[in-house]
């Protein structure tokens, strides 16, 4: 069931509840248009797991780690069409045991991620109004 934010700020509540549930080794898979939210949760969660640092879309740079009370990554694979001509440990780069890790436009590299704890879909519901619903 889908879960309706109001805000940013509630967008972010809503990731700093998911962070509660997850552990070193743990990937959520984000998905939505663009402008939908999907950095606006992961910063939830980030801030959540102790994140102080600015955390932005790493659309340009595909990932982004953090030192949290656990080491975060963020990647945003917004600019692959797919794996197909990648660095082979591009994932793996980020995604670890020790890591937690938000994984935007996760389509490119699916089903090859592993680990997989949750999956959230964010849908434009007028002005800033979001449904999300995370699915484990």
């Amino acid at each position: 069931m889908a879960e309706l934010s109001e805000s940013p700020a509630q967008t972010e509540a809503v990731g700093e509840r998911l962070a509660a549930s997850l552990e070193p080794g743990d990937v959520v898979l984000v998905s939505g248009e663009l402008g939908a939210g999907k950095t606006t949760l992961v910063r939830g969660a980030c801030r959540a797991l102790g994140v102080t640092d600015p955390v932005t879309s790493p659309t340009f740079t595909i990932g982004q780690r953090y030192a949290g009370r656990v080491p975060v990554a963020h990647l945003d694979l917004y600019r692959l069409e797919g794996m197909e001509g990648e660095d082979p440990g591009l994932l793996e780069d980020y995604l670890d045991a020790e890591t937690i890790g938000f994984v935007e436009w996760p389509q490119a590299a699916d089903p090859g991620i592993e680990r997989v704890r949750a999956r959230v879909e964010i849908r434009h519901a007028g002005g800033d109004r979001r449904e999300i619903e995370v699915r484990r």
